[in-house]
């Protein structure tokens, strides 16, 4: 690596630390530069602007999940097994790139509209359609409900996936396997020992705020 390449990934690792634990707003190139002991001006050097960082961290991160979710496109599984998949992968990935997670869950929804965010917007459609396409499976193939929206749905398990990173812990005797089961199971069976309520008739999408 080129010492122009190690400076970057030193400002992109810096800057993920503190986007994730104090906002992108909140923070200042100059807070970033003292991070990793140079000055304001030099990070313009390496990058054009705060956005930049931005969207490398966002892209990159994402670039990786679909790289993963696409290793498994050609695999022959049932719905629920692809599911449970995808579940584990974004489970995984969340745990190797914390800060990027978290800021990808906080920042998008206000970023995705600037023209710099286009490769980001595309790459989070992609991601979003891949648990789409296997919620929709199981759905036709009488796996899934059919009287709550998909989109709802997939908002549901998606976040609580992702969110898992604040509070689960890569040496935690809990491992990867028993968080990925665990939300299989509450997700697609239920937390509650009663017997099941009959499913509500088919519900509509409805109209949902993209992020």
């Amino acid at each position: 690596m080129s010492h122009v390449q190690a400076r970057r990934e030193c400002i992109l690792e810096a800057s993920a630390r503190l986007f994730a634990s104090k906002g992108v707003a909140a923070t200042s190139m100059r807070e970033i530069a003292e991070s990793v002991g140079v000055r304001p001006g030099a990070l313009y050097h390496y990058f054009p602007s705060k956005d930049a960082i931005v969207n490398e961290l966002i892209t990159g991160y994402l670039e990786q999940l679909q790289a993963e979710y696409e290793s498994m496109a050609g695999a022959e599984l049932d719905p629920r097994s692809r599911l449970r998949a995808i579940v584990d992968v974004s489970l995984r990935t969340a745990q190797d790139s914390p800060y990027a997670t978290q800021i990808f869950q906080n920042e998008l929804a206000n970023l995705r509209e600037l023209a710099e965010y286009r490769r980001a917007k595309l790459l989070s459609d992609r991601v979003q359609q891949v648990w789409i396409d296997a919620i929709e499976e199981g759905r036709s193939q009488g796996v899934f409900r059919t009287d709550i929206p998909t989109k709802v749905f997939h908002r549901f398990i998606r976040d609580a996936v992702w969110l898992s990173i604040k509070w689960h812990r890569s040496d935690d005797p809990y491992s990867i396997d028993d968080l990925a089961d665990d939300c299989l199971a509450v997700f697609l069976d239920g937390f509650a020992v009663s017997p099941p309520v009959p499913p509500r008739p088919a519900a509509g999408e409805g109209t949902i705020r993209p992020v």
